[in-house]
């Protein structure tokens, strides 16, 4: 996450970054002592390479700063070229940033010296917009670019490149984002495959350190057990978890029967052993769970009660009444079967457990049974079919959806006039005829708000401005 740190005019460096920040020791282009941020300095040390085997050979003339040295930047140019100028090209203090050692003034050699000064590097602007081609390869971006001087509030800097790893920059690059847009706008739904042996919360961190953003969130949690479809929101797609938690969902469930787990599935405790019976007609009772009905809650779950999460009560072996929870198997079938074990589909509501369905399914075949293995097929009108692996995401094999394509709701879009309504949260006659939620876009497909009927009148359910 460090990498993608925002430190601009309107974000100071934060004490806690620069407690952790690691730094080496490195030489400028006048062989004095400079501290860079330790995968920084590595990054760069294979760009200065790889530009040295194209005849291009680069150097530091600044890198990490401390506050007294940009105290000192400021006070200098001040004096030299007057206060409004100082501030037109100078951080203030503890918003530079070099402060970060991922940042790097660089420099070229021509004519047997290193240019020293902007006006030199200017006149071989050629050379510098060469090395940009390259920056993303190695992780790095250009940090304030032409025509983007509104959004960072610098000129045109050929020369200072920002570390931010090679999956940030490359997306970076190929959006055409300053890092501000890329932390304001970069946003979707990214449909991840879920390896057995993760917990979603892995996950979820895992996306959150490889894309550099903060707000990421999952749609329905996977035990560590479970495969397949995880939804995961980020930037402002988090919004919308609610309502993609809230659908349906599809499962392949593999049960082993005979034993029964104090965990439900196939990682916990044997707590009882059956014989199996020869005659299990499954055919006749799985279609006997087609319908809605209150489940038990498993008491390895984070279910809360009397606030504390029922897997807190299991590990302390306190006993607590099990809730239960209203749940409906809209579709159950049978796939596979063998003297030992069964495999089955079930489509079923927000807030079912498979576990407990299964201990359910073996009850009324007066066995036991413990889950297997469990893949998720599918969550809404989301498939399998559409997931990556983290390393697949990671190899930059993904596609990040929009909000807009994982929502069912009619879409529509207005003039300015009524983009400025919803920009302010104004109500809405239901002039559209809607039943529930509505998606409001401008001309430019520009998602502006997500309104819902309330007493026949649309209000704000959720803003995007």
């Amino acid at each position: 996450m460090y990498k993608t740190v925002l430190v601009n005019k309107n974000n100071n460096i934060k004490k806690s970054y620069l407690d952790k920040v690691k730094l080496v020791k490195t030489l400028n282009i006048n062989n004095e002592e400079i501290l860079l941020e330790e995968q920084t300095y590595q990054a760069y040390l294979k760009l200065k390479e790889f530009l040295a085997s194209k005849n291009i050979i680069i150097g530091i003339s600044s890198a990490y700063r401390s506050f007294s040295e940009q105290e000192s930047i400021y006070i200098e140019f001040k004096n030299l070229y007057g206060e409004e100028y100082a501030n037109k090209i100078v951080a203030p203090i503890g918003a530079s940033e070099h402060h970060t050692g991922l940042a790097i003034d660089l420099t070229v050699f021509i004519d047997n010296h290193f240019l020293e000064n902007s006006e030199e590097l200017f006149h071989h602007l050629d050379i510098l917009e060469t090395i940009h081609k390259y920056l993303s390869e190695f992780g790095f971006i250009l940090r304030y670019p032409k025509d983007k001087e509104n959004i960072t509030e610098y000129p045109y800097e050929p020369w200072h490149i920002r570390y931010v790893g090679k999956f940030v920059a490359s997306l970076l690059t190929k959006l055409n984002y300053t890092l501000e847009e890329y932390l304001e706008k970069f946003s979707g739904i990214l449909i991840v495959n879920k390896e057995k042996g993760m917990t979603s919360f892995a996950v979820v961190k895992e996306i959150s350190n490889l894309f550099g953003i903060k707000k990421v969130g999952h749609t329905g949690t996977l035990d560590p057990l479970a495969e397949g479809v995880l939804i995961v929101a980020i930037g402002k797609a988090t919004k919308i978890v609610e309502l993609l938690t809230a659908k349906d969902k599809e499962y392949l469930a593999s049960v082993k029967l005979g034993i029964k787990t104090d965990t439900l599935d196939i990682t916990g405790k044997i707590i009882a052993t059956t014989e199996i019976p020869n005659n299990l007609d499954l055919n006749k009772v799985l279609p006997k769970f087609k319908k809605t009905y209150l489940q038990e809650v498993p008491i390895y779950s984070a279910k809360k009660v009397a606030g504390k999460k029922l897997y807190e009560y299991a590990r302390q072996n306190k006993t607590v009444d099990l809730p239960k929870t209203e749940v409906t198997i809209k579709e159950i079938s049978l796939i596979s079967k063998t003297k030992n074990s069964f495999t089955f589909k079930a489509l079923v509501s927000k807030g079912c457990y498979i576990r407990s369905l299964i201990a359910d399914i073996c009850q009324e075949l007066n066995t036991v049974g413990t889950m297997q293995k469990l893949i998720r097929i599918k969550q809404g009108n989301i498939s399998i079919s559409q997931a990556k692996t983290l390393q697949e995401i990671k190899n930059n094999n993904f596609t990040l959806l929009k909000i807009v394509d994982v929502l069912d709701y009619p879409q529509i879009i207005v003039d300015n006039n009524l983009k400025l309504k919803i920009k302010n949260g104004i109500y809405l006659k239901n002039n559209w005829n809607i039943k529930d939620k509505v998606i409001f876009k401008d001309k430019n497909d520009n998602l502006l708000g997500i309104y819902e009927l309330q007493d026949n009148i649309l209000k704000v359910w959720k803003n995007f401005y």
